[in-house]
């Protein structure tokens, strides 16, 4: 598992070139990204849609799952769900690692749902090529937020499906 940032020249370049490289040498392992894709509302720099254009490619070619993730939906999780008027790379940062840990979750620890990167793929991608996941994540707490609350299985199922708590912007109309 690697995290790629699309955007940028050094998280394009040499995360793409690290997973050509790493699929050269482990041709018989399953290969996940958690890549942060370049959004026109939130923008950087002038150059971030051609690295990611160049970057998708790669992860094509030599990654088996795909998770993305855009500054603009994680910029609108911490203003509107987290109520963070003005987030840092800290709060982005742990916005993008709950996610990764609760993706892998059922890969670092046993129990009845435990499963692997092969299972995964097997029923979430229709094609190989096709490997690119959208993630949803529930419930969403700021990382200074220490209250706890009971949320039952419907409540965290429609939050996990609602377009405010996906980490890539989208419109599912």
């Amino acid at each position: 598992r690697s995290p790629i940032l699309c955007g940028g020249g050094t998280g394009a370049g040499m995360g793409t070139l690290l997973i050509s490289k790493i699929r050269e040498e482990f041709p018989d392992r399953m290969m996940a990204t958690f890549s942060v894709v370049p959004s026109p509302k939130v923008s950087d720099t002038v150059v971030e849609p051609y690295n990611a254009t160049l970057s998708v490619h790669q992860l094509v070619e030599n990654s088996d799952e795909t998770f993305c993730t855009d500054n603009e939906a994680l910029y609108d999780i911490c203003m509107r769900t987290l109520k963070l008027s003005n987030p840092s790379y800290g709060d982005l940062n742990y916005l993008v690692s709950a996610v990764m840990s609760g993706v892998t979750t059922c890969l670092r620890f046993p129990g009845q749902l435990n499963s692997d990167l092969r299972k995964l793929a097997v029923n979430m991608v229709p094609f190989p090529r096709l490997h690119f996941f959208m993630v949803g994540f529930a419930p969403l707490t700021s990382r200074g937020a220490h209250s706890f609350r009971a949320v039952s299985v419907p409540e965290l199922t429609q939050q996990m499906f609602d377009p405010k708590n996906m980490m890539a912007a989208s419109d599912f109309r």
